[in-house]
């Protein structure tokens, strides 16, 4: 077993307030968790308004899924959101 964590972020360059942000990190982060089943939450930055940093946590069954879950859920990033992704740090931990 595998446990699979993420920190993305995000660089949302016409945002220009909290409440915008607010609106994409929602939109976002519940469409993760509903399509994959993981844990997510805005984790830093969270007053800066063109910041948006996600940290994703799951479990997988094996190396091979946690690699191929990690690759789908930036693709899924990248599709479902006009922020530009800046940094991705990622860490599999075998259990």
């Amino acid at each position: 077993m595998n446990i699979l964590f993420m920190k993305v972020t995000l660089r949302a360059s016409w945002v220009h307030s909290l409440k915008e942000k607010r609106m994409i990190v929602k939109s976002v982060t519940q469409k993760l968790k509903n399509k994959f089943n993981i844990s997510v939450s805005e984790a830093y930055e969270q007053d800066v308004h063109k910041t948006i940093v996600i940290g994703i946590a799951g479990i997988c069954s094996n190396s091979a899924q946690s690699d191929s879950t990690m690759e789908n859920l930036i693709t899924f990033i990248e599709n479902n959101t006009d922020a530009e992704i800046i940094d991705i740090q990622r860490e599999d931990i075998r259990v």
